[in-house]
C-alpha cells in the first residue's frame, strides 16, 4: 500500500499543532534538512530537548541574537552530539530521582549531519548506543560536509564529485561506496532503527513518534536532499528524495528488535539512471559507470529484501533457543 496515496490512514495523530522549528531561518531554498527538522519537531512535541552538533542546521537556525528553535536546544561540537545527549539523559534521570523536576517523559533527541554521524561523531554515537541510553539520534544525511564547502564524507555516494574528490581526467570523484550506518546501528542491537526521507513526510513523522516511545536508544537515518551540494534546482528537492527511494538507492524500512520491515516498497524499482542523471555532482559519469552503480544498488537492495523476508526478531530467536 502506498503511504503517500493513503495519507489519512497513515497520518500521525498530532494533538499539538504548534511549530517548534520557526520560519525565518537562513537555510537555502529547497533545503531537505530544514524540512526534515520541522517534521521531526512537529512529531516530537514539546517535552523534548534537542542536542545539535555543529553543521548546517546549527548555523542557519541560531544567528545571534535570534533562534528558530521553540524547544530547549543545545549546540555542541561536531563530534559529540551523542555523548552530550547521553549526559543530558542521565542528568534528567538524576533530577527526577531527587525530585528536582516533575516526573514526566522528556525525550532527549540528538541530531547531526552525515559528517557528525558517519565520521567525526561515530565513536560517541557507538558508545551511546552500546550503553543503552534512553534517547533518539537522528542523522540528517545530505551526503557531504555541505556547511564547510561540499567536502567528501563517509556518506558521499560512489562517483559523486566533491571539492575534496573532484571529478577530472584522473578521477571519477569519490571511488568508495557509501557507509551503511543503519546496519552499524543494527550491529549494536539498538531496539529501533529506521530510514526516512522528508519527501515521505507521513512515514518520517510516524517513525519519529514510534522512536520517541521506545525505552532505550533509537536511531533514524534521514536522507536530506541538498540542492546546493547535489547541484539540482531548489524546486526539485521533494522529487529527488522520491527518486532516491523509488530507485532503491535509499530504501525506506525499519528494524524493530531485530525484525526488518519495509515501510514503503516501490515495485518495480525505477532505473538508477533516472536519479543520477538529474544531479550535477554525477554529470561526469559514463554509461558504464552508471551500470556498475545500478548493479551495486541491486545487490544491496536484494540483501535488504532477504533480511526483510528471512530474519526473525530477537524475541523469537530467544524463544527458539
Amino acid at each position: 500500500m502506498n503511504i503517500v496515496e493513503n495519507f489519512d490512514l497513515y497520518a500521525p495523530k498530532l494533538t499539538d499543532r504548534k511549530e517548534y522549528f520557526s520560519p525565518g531561518h537562513r537555510a537555502c531554498q529547497g533545503c531537505g534538512e530544514a524540512l526534515g527538522i520541522r517534521l521531526m519537531c512537529k512529531a516530537l512535541g514539546k517535552d523534548t530537548i534537542i542536542v545539535n552538533a555543529t553543521g548546517c542546521m546549527e548555523v542557519v537556525s541560531s544567528m545571534y541574537p535570534t533562534t528558530a528553535w521553540e524547544l530547549p536546544w543545545i549546540h555542541v561540537a561536531f563530534p559529540n552530539s551523542a555523548s552530550v545527549g547521553a549526559g543530558v539523559e542521565a542528568a534528567l534521570k538524576v533530577l527526577r530521582r531527587k525530585g528536582k523536576i516533575a516526573d514526566r517523559d522528556v525525550k532527549t533527541v540528538c541530531i547531526g549531519g552525515d559528517g557528525g554521524t558517519f565520521d567525526i561523531g561515530l565513536q560517541a554515537l557507538s558508545g551511546t548506543m552500546e550503553r543503552g541510553h534512553d534517547l533518539l539520534y537522528v542523522c540528517f544525511d545530505n551526503e557531504a560536509y555541505m556547511n564547510t564547502g561540499i567536502q567528501r564524507s563517509g556518506a558521499t555516494p560512489f562517483g559523486a564529485s566533491t571539492t575534496t574528490n573532484p571529478a577530472g581526467s584522473a578521477s571519477i570523484g569519490k571511488n568508495q561506496w557509501k557507509k551503511n550506518v543503519a546496519e552499524i546501528m543494527v550491529a549494536h542491537n539498538v531496539p529501533y532503527i529506521a530510514t526516512a526521507c522528508p519527501s515521505y513526510p507521513v512515514d518520517f513523522m510516524n517513525k519519529v513518534k514510534k522512536a520517541r516511545e521506545f525505552k532505550g536508544p533509537s536511531f533514524i537515518h534521514c536522507m536530506s536532499v541538498c540542492p546546493t551540494g547535489w547541484r539540482i534546482p531548489s524546486a526539485e528537492c521533494i522529487k529527488m528524495g522520491r527518486l532516491a527511494v523509488e530507485s532503491g538507492v535509499f530504501p525506506l524500512y525499519e528494524v524493530e528488535n531485530g525484525r526488518y520491515r519495509f515501510t514503503y516498497r516501490p515495485e518495480p524499482l525505477r532505473p538508477v539512471e533516472q536519479y543520477i542523471k538529474k544531479q550535477g555532482r554525477f554529470r561526469h559519469l559514463t554509461p558504464e559507470t552508471i551500470e556498475s552503480v545500478q548493479k551495486r544498488v541491486n545487490l544491496e537492495y536484494k540483501k535488504l529484501v532477504d533480511r526483510v523476508d528471512g530474519l526473525h526478531s530477537w524475541d523469537e530467536l530467544e524463544l527458539a533457543d
